[in-house]
């Protein structure tokens, strides 16, 4: 089945060889200009992938990427964000908002296609391993409903919801499936790459940043002060632990 990739970016050369090198690696792709064409080409085509710039007229990529993950029809589809700037913050906060990965301009044929293949692979992958790891944990979690209790965590595993201290959260698919891991695996230190390589699947293109922002945001969901975490404790020079 061939892959359907929507770019995103109002620099018609740029669009132009990012389009060729990933039609020439055998993929659909489709663009636009702007960040409502994106929004109506997204919900039009429904693509496995979109790479989309931040720096967009009118609507930036940032709203954009916010309200993709808003339909249901984009809530899990890898977004890679492409950006001008080299500042660490941009990058934050493109993951923030639910972006799975970004490169910053310029880059080469190479690395993009890399960073493509890795996200679709991710995207077959994960929700594999998901049901593998349900099934591998039918002794801790009853078939009746399929819940993971830690503490003051509840996990749904079957209706992906999470209440916390009697609080229903709303997590991202990531987010969740990063907490689903920390929680099966609780009492063990787990570093950064463990949690890249099973949490958002093989060959992640990415960094361990990733990680660092998804556990951030989570304890300020979690934590009753995020500051001093109780639940998801950093292990210095390691990792994270989930602990109860």
């Amino acid at each position: 089945m061939v892959r359907k990739i929507l770019v995103v970016d109002d620099e018609p050369v740029l669009v132009e060889t990012i389009a060729y090198n990933l039609e020439q690696a055998g993929y659909q792709v489709f663009t636009a200009a702007d960040g409502t064409s994106a929004l109506q080409a997204a919900n039009r085509e429904v693509p496995d992938l979109i790479i989309l710039d931040i720096m967009l007229p009118e609507m930036d990529g940032l709203e954009v990427c916010r309200q993709l993950r808003r339909e249901s029809s984009t809530a899990t589809t890898p977004i890679m964000m492409l950006t001008a700037k080299s500042d660490e913050i941009d990058k934050v906060v493109g993951l923030e908002v639910g972006a799975d990965d970004y490169v910053t301009k310029p880059f080469g044929r190479r690395e993009l296609l890399a960073r493509v293949r890795a996200l679709l692979r991710r995207k077959d992958y994960v929700p594999h391993e998901a049901e593998k790891s349900e099934q591998e944990m039918t002794n801790e979690v009853p078939r009746a409903n399929r819940e993971l209790v830690a503490g003051p965590v509840r996990i749904d595993l079957a209706g992906r919801r999470v209440n916390c201290r009697g609080q229903e959260l709303e997590l991202q698919p990531k987010q969740f499936e990063l907490l689903t891991y920390l929680v099966r695996n609780r009492g063990t230190v787990l570093t950064r790459d463990q949690l890249l390589h099973n949490v958002w699947g093989y060959d992640y293109a990415g960094d361990t940043r990733t990680v660092d922002v998804h556990v951030r945001w989570l304890r300020e969901k979690l934590e009753e002060d995020p500051a001093n975490p109780r639940l998801i404790q950093t292990v210095r020079g390691v990792g994270y632990c989930f602990r109860w």
